[in-house]
């Protein structure tokens, strides 16, 4: 079984991240003062690293070895880049198939639905790199291994990456219970993207306005909402319907 792995200590996660390692993200000790920690700041706001300040009782819980008010959890997979992926799938003559998951935070859903998103032929997973799940050993595991199986990519603006793929010709389909088209209605033959949403706040109200389509699935019982991971099944499932015809 997979283990989440950590780096702590100030200089040792500074070179893990000059030498380029995929950190998911940092949590740093509430009140840390230092010059070694300026440097450490500066070297995430130039990766753009996510990171939280957490009371010294968070990080003791994680390691007791002398972790200096700093511990980051470095990637279990290699992100992507979209930009590389759509011409390369354009290239092999396919009509591109991409899943944008929006303020998606919990770890089994996001398991679940990578495990679907491989199965159902998507070319990878779109995430932002602010307030979304973190690729964790649990991730993996919840998604059956699937998360080694499809490409990832993290997007530090999901609204420039969904204009990056109307460009590239792709349509954009939002699922929103503010839609009044029902998810089977699109044409999802043609390269598209699906974006899915939180189940507490669905999706940003930007990217629903860039949507090309609007969908939802129709609901018989008085339930706000469908389980994220259930919802992305049925309308992914839609498109292997409609491009296996």
């Amino acid at each position: 079984m997979e283990k989440d792995v950590i780096i702590y200590g100030l200089r040792p996660v500074i070179e893990a991240i000059n030498a380029g390692k995929e950190v998911d993200k940092i949590l740093i000790q509430k009140g840390l003062r230092s010059e070694v920690f300026s440097e450490l700041r500066a070297q995430l706001a130039e990766h753009s690293i996510p990171y939280q300040f957490v009371p010294i009782e968070k990080l003791n819980r994680i390691t007791t070895k002398n972790h200096q008010g700093i511990i980051a959890y470095i990637s279990n997979v290699s992100y992507s880049e979209i930009e590389n992926i759509i011409p390369y799938v354009f290239e092999k003559g396919k009509s591109p198939f991409i899943l944008v998951l929006d303020r998606i935070t919990d770890v089994r859903n996001f398991g679940a639905i990578a495990r679907t998103a491989v199965c159902a032929g998507c070319d990878a997973i779109v995430i932002p790199y602010y307030n979304s799940v973190r690729i964790s050993a649990d991730a993996i595991k919840s998604s059956a291994g699937a998360l080694h199986k499809i490409p990832v990519c993290r997007s530090k603006s999901l609204i420039k990456t969904v204009e990056f793929l109307k460009s590239s010709g792709l349509q954009i389909i939002a699922c929103t219970e503010k839609a009044e088209n029902l998810y089977h209605e699109p044409d999802m033959t043609v390269p598209t993207a699906v974006i899915m949403g939180s189940e507490e706040d669905g999706i940003t109200e930007i990217l629903i306005k860039a949507a090309d389509e609007k969908v939802k699935i129709p609901m018989t019982a008085e339930i706000a909402s469908l389980n994220v991971s259930v919802a992305c099944g049925i309308i992914l499932f839609e498109a292997v319907k409609q491009r296996s015809k």
